[in-house]
């Protein structure tokens, strides 16, 4: 084969690299404004920090206290961040780890055990995942006040994992469909039980798979702002997203963008540690369940 010619070659590298600006620019955007003072962000340039200080974060923490930054303000009001940072990491692990179990059996069930009509079944789950939650507002709370769960962190731990189950059970399944059988057949064989043959054959096998639904479960849960903040009414109970809402944005403009990072970041993070698994994941999931 001939090697590519250099335009097409610089074509491809402008592309690349016109797309990685246009999807960090907003993480480096947010990044610089919760790095600023208060003067440097009326005065200073809106792209970069002059002068960077972890202000906004310390006092995003502060239960009470004054604004030493715009002067003449009335007093700020105090947030309950640390109790908004414990909701959020006990809901998005509680709400991954559910939403991992129930994919995982029901994609297991669906593409290794093929029951009756496991291609309508599978279909049918995937249709859900495409349906907008804006429409199930009012069924959804119907269901967490029936079960006493109103302003409570259980109820999204409940909602939750809803949002993402459909497309984790798709692809499990897809995975699991026409993943090759000799290695759990012949564990079968030897006596194992079909589950000892899961955990100990099927799972370590599939840990790409694992990682891209936990990846896509972070992602579409950390995503949600709207049915956090209509189950959880007390600010106690909010997560970040819900609590930031809640700001006075025009006095706490940076410290809303610092509570943005709180959050934004480690999903980031997370998500970049494991980019190469997650694709790996997918591919493998697409290519098993062609």
């Amino acid at each position: 084969m001939s090697p590519r010619p250099w335009w097409r070659k610089l074509g491809h590298g402008s592309l690349l690299v016109v797309a990685t600006i246009y999807c960090v620019f907003p993480i480096y955007f947010m990044l610089v404004q919760s790095l600023k003072t208060a003067q440097e962000d009326v005065f200073g340039n809106p792209l970069i920090v002059v002068n960077p200080t972890f202000e906004n974060f310390e006092e995003l923490f502060q239960q009470s206290g004054e604004s030493h930054g715009y002067v003449g303000r009335a007093l700020r009001r105090s947030y309950p961040v640390l109790d908004w940072l414990e909701n959020t990491i006990i809901v998005f692990a509680g709400s991954v780890a559910l939403t991992l179990v129930v994919s995982l059996l029901a994609g297991y069930a669906l593409g290794r055990l093929r029951p009756p009509g496991f291609r309508w079944w599978r279909r049918l789950i995937f249709a859900s995942y495409v349906v907008p939650h804006t429409i199930l507002f009012v069924p959804l709370y119907q269901v967490i006040v029936n079960l006493n769960l109103e302003n409570n962190l259980l109820a999204l731990l409940v909602v939750y994992p809803t949002l993402a189950v459909p497309f984790c059970v798709w692809i499990f399944s897809a995975y699991f469909q026409n993943l090759p059988r000799a290695v759990e057949e012949s564990a079968l064989v030897e006596g194992a039980s079909r589950f000892t043959a899961f955990v100990r054959i099927l799972l370590p096998m599939s840990r790409p798979v694992v990682v891209a639904a936990g990846i896509f479960a972070l992602g579409t849960i950390a995503s949600d702002f709207t049915l956090a903040s209509v189950f959880l009414l007390d600010a106690q109970n909010k997560t970040i997203p819900a609590g930031l809402a809640t700001m006075e944005v025009a006095l706490d403009e940076l410290l809303a963008v610092a509570g943005i990072n709180l959050m934004a970041i480690p999903v980031v993070l997370i998500c970049a540690v494991f980019a190469r698994g997650y694709v790996r994941g997918l591919t493998a999931a697409m290519v098993e369940g062609s």
